[in-house]
C-alpha cells in the first residue's frame, strides 16, 4: 500500500557524510542503450564504538534489486563485491538494518508511530478504526497544542555545533555501542544548509538556557507513495533523529524519562507546524 518516495535531496543527505567514497556507491545497469538501473548497494564511512573500542566501520544501505530479478541471488553478490572495495581500504566491518533476522543481530527495535494527522492516515489505509470508537474520537485523541513548552527552545544553528557535539558524546557514551561524532558530521547530520537550494530533509532543535545548549532533538522527512488511493498520492512521515539531554546525567532517572516525554512531545508539535512539508506521522524505532 506504501512505497518509500526517496527524494534527490534525501539520497545526497543520506550517502554523501563527510569522507563519503564514491567506490562504495554500486549500482549495476543493463547492457542496453538504456543502461538502467537494476541493483545499487551503498556504503558510507562510520567510526563505531564498541564498548571502549573505536573500531573504522562501512554503515551498509539501500540495498534494491529490481523485481524482475529477484530470487537470482544477486543480493550476496552485491554484499560481496561491497564487502570486497571496504576490504580494500583496511575496513573490516560493517553494520547494517534488516527487516528480517539475519545472523548475527547485535541490537533489535521496534518501531512506534504517532499519528499526526489521523484522519489522512485512516482514508489511506494506514491507520484502523479501533472497536468502540469514532473518527471524530480518533482525532481528538491526537489533537496536539499548537505551542512548544520547553523554554529556550529554538532552531539549531551552525553555532550550536560544538556545544550539540559534546552533548550528544557524552549521552551516547551511556551506550555500549554508538557511532563516534565529529564536527564536520554533526553539521552534515544535523543541519540544513539553507544556501543548498534542495528540499530540506532534516529537522533539529536545541534548548539553550542561560546560554547552555541542555538539550536538542532532530527528526528527517520521508516519503512514501501510497498506492491505489484516489485521494491522497503521498503520505509524509517524521522520524525522530538524534537526541539529547543534559536530564540524563542526574541519578534520578525518573526525571529522564519525564524530560524525554516533553521533548518528544514539543518534536511533535513542530513536526506537525511543518506540516506542509512533513505531513502525518512520526516514527522512532
Amino acid at each position: 500500500m506504501f512505497r518509500f518516495k526517496y527524494s534527490p535531496a534525501f539520497f545526497n543527505w543520506a550517502l554523501k557524510s563527510p569522507h563519503w567514497k564514491k567506490e562504495w556507491h554500486v549500482g549495476v545497469r543493463t547492457t542496453n542503450t538504456a543502461r538502467k538501473l537494476v541493483a545499487f548497494i551503498s556504503g558510507i564511512p562510520v567510526q563505531l564504538r564498541v564498548r571502549g573500542k573505536v573500531l573504522d566501520c562501512s554503515e551498509i544501505n539501500f540495498l534494491c534489486i529490481h523485481k524482475k530479478l529477484r530470487s537470482k541471488r544477486l543480493a550476496p553478490v552485491l554484499i560481496k563485491e561491497i564487502t570486497r572495495r571496504c576490504n580494500l581500504l583496511e575496513v573490516w566491518q560493517a553494520i547494517y538494518t534488516a527487516g528480517v533476522i539475519l545472523p548475527t543481530p547485535v541490537a533489535t527495535c521496534r518501531y512506534f508511530h504517532r499519528s499526526l494527522d489521523w484522519e489522512k492516515l485512516y482514508e489511506v489505509g494506514f491507520s484502523p478504526l479501533p472497536p468502540n470508537s469514532t473518527k471524530q474520537r480518533q482525532v481528538a485523541k491526537y489533537r496536539l497544542p499548537s505551542t512548544t513548552s520547553s523554554p529556550g527552545l529554538r532552531e539549531m544553528q551552525r553555532k550550536d555545533v560544538p556545544a550539540v557535539l559534546d552533548l550528544l558524546t557524552r549521552y551516547l557514551d551511556r551506550l555500549d555501542m554508538a557511532q563516534v561524532f565529529t564536527e564536520d558530521e554533526v553539521k552534515h547530520w544535523l543541519l540544513y544548509d539553507k544556501e543548498s537550494g534542495e528540499d530540506q530533509v532534516i529537522w533539529s532543535y536545541v534548548v539553550e538556557s542561560d546560554g547552555k545548549i541542555t538539550d536538542f532533538f532532530s527528526f528527517y522527512c520521508l516519503e512514501s507513495t501510497v498506492i491505489g488511493s484516489s485521494r491522497h498520492k503521498v503520505v509524509r512521515a517524521a522520524y525522530l533523529f538524534y537526541y539529547a539531554t543534559e536530564t540524563a546525567f542526574k541519578d534520578n532517572q525518573d526525571e529522564l524519562k519525564t524530560r524525554l516525554n516533553l521533548l518528544v512531545k514539543d518534536a511533535l508539535i513542530l513536526a506537525k507546524r511543518v506540516r506542509h512539508t512533513i505531513g502525518p506521522t512520526l516514527s522512532r524505532a
